[in-house]
């Protein structure tokens, strides 16, 4: 995959804020490859009957992103950030819909990535438990959730995730080595 060069997408979503009737198409044109990337590694660990594919849930986000014109996205990384927690708030939503619908029935099952949790790797958990241990995280301290949501949910590497939380790459680090163990501990008390 080419990668655009992140001063492009830059420039991209500085022309969108400008309100340039280009914008987002400039800007989906230039990440397009990436933010199916994205979602990719989202519907990887999902059950593998999920009605969702990874272009359809790429473009739900998208639908969702380009809806909201007040958005101001600073750089590639606030970018991509932003994208991330869309798809991971479509899956959250599909996962609640289909609980609704069979009340009791089969849950969404997925599976940690070995990043995440090395010691719980092939383990299966249900997508909505997931959602809500990161989000008992973030109640808890704000920016450990938000560091999951980044690394995890987001692909951004420890750089990119230091630049959009504009903290040292070292406090990333700390701080993600701990979140990963909190979040395997959430987990495997649920189990």
């Amino acid at each position: 995959m080419n990668r655009p060069a992140p001063d492009d997408v830059t420039r991209a979503l500085q022309s969108l804020r400008d309100g340039e009737s280009h914008g987002f198409e400039e800007v989906l044109e230039l990440t397009y490859e990436e933010l199916r990337a994205i979602a990719g590694r989202h519907m990887s660990g999902e059950r593998p009957e999920h009605t969702l594919q990874p272009t359809a849930l790429l473009n739900e986000a998208w639908l969702r992103i380009s809806g909201d014109a007040e958005v101001g996205w600073e750089n590639r990384a606030h970018f991509f950030a932003i994208a991330a927690r869309a798809m991971r708030q479509v899956l959250v939503d599909h996962a609640r819909k289909r609980s609704a619908d069979k009340r009791g029935g089969q849950c969404q099952r997925v599976t940690l990535h070995e990043d995440i949790a090395p010691e719980m790797a092939q383990s299966e958990f249900d997508l909505l438990d997931l959602h809500d241990a990161v989000e008992k995280l973030s109640n808890l301290d704000e920016s450990l959730g938000r560091i999951i949501e980044l690394r995890f949910f987001g692909g951004l590497t420890l750089d990119e995730t230091a630049a959009v939380m504009g903290v040292s790459r070292r406090k990333v680090a700390k701080d993600w080595a701990f979140a990963r163990v909190w979040l395997s501990r959430e987990l495997s008390d649920d189990v």
